[in-house]
């Protein structure tokens, strides 16, 4: 995309709408276009930099996320969903749901070998982008770029304590507390095509349903039951 084409669409995604439309040409730049313009004698500066401040901004912002949220949780667990949730693999699912490759200034290699799909470009664009906001909300004095990163990993965050939170673990040693109850999970719907199966799991105490999820394999719905079983107790964050 030429730079200073209409992002609207994008700013619309991000839920921001940007002061100072130079740092977001910036963001969106990667260092192959650059190279190429300083070729051409064009100044032109990359969002490298941007993206070394993004990767602080990310980290703190998710670090302060998981520690408010899971009070209890030791540091292994919230080092393993910090590490799920700033990995390129993440970040790069987050910038195509909001199409992020699309608006990048791309070098004609680049473009050519796929440069607006390809991981590690998306991941670094969405730190760049997210310390664009950064500065940039709080150049007009406002601080909205910790809310506006939770929207947008909000369904991440939560993936990522059903993955690194051992809630089948958790919810078992509370019901052994008196050594009576029995636990158990129960499939009890399968659905979709073999390549994509959609499991439902219903979490059980003495044959009451507590707790019911959904997932792409049955480990993943237990985890969901489960955590739907504490949150009924009011233990899920703890």
């Amino acid at each position: 995309m030429p730079r200073g084409a209409d992002k609207t669409k994008l700013e619309q995604a991000l839920g921001y709408q940007f002061a100072n439309a130079d740092l977001l040409e910036q963001a969106l730049t990667h260092s192959s276009y650059a190279n190429e313009s300083r070729a051409k004698h064009q100044d032109c500066e990359s969002n490298e930099r941007l993206e070394f401040l993004g990767d602080a901004v990310l980290q703190i912002y998710i670090s302060e996320h998981l520690y408010r949220t899971y009070p209890r949780c030791a540091e292994g667990e919230l080092t393993k969903m910090r590490q799920y949730l700033v990995c390129e693999g993440t970040l790069a699912k987050i910038s195509t749901s909001i199409s992020l490759g699309d608006y990048l200034h791309l070098g004609k290699g680049e473009e050519q070998n796929g440069g607006r799909q390809r991981p590690s470009i998306l991941a670094d664009a969405f730190e760049s982008l997210l310390a664009a906001i950064y500065l940039d909300s709080r150049a007009i004095g406002k601080h909205c770029t910790r809310e506006i990163l939770y929207e947008l990993m909000k369904e991440e965050i939560s993936l990522a304590a059903t993955a690194h939170i051992d809630y089948k673990t958790k919810l078992q040693q509370f019901i052994q507390q008196d050594g009576i109850e029995e636990l158990s999970y129960v499939t009890v719907e399968e659905s979709g095509p073999a390549h994509d199966r959609l499991f439902r799991v219903e979490a059980r105490i003495n044959s009451n349903t507590v707790g019911v999820g959904e997932g792409k394999t049955k480990r993943e719905a237990e985890q969901k039951a489960a955590y739907q079983a504490l949150a009924l107790f009011g233990l899920a964050d703890e």
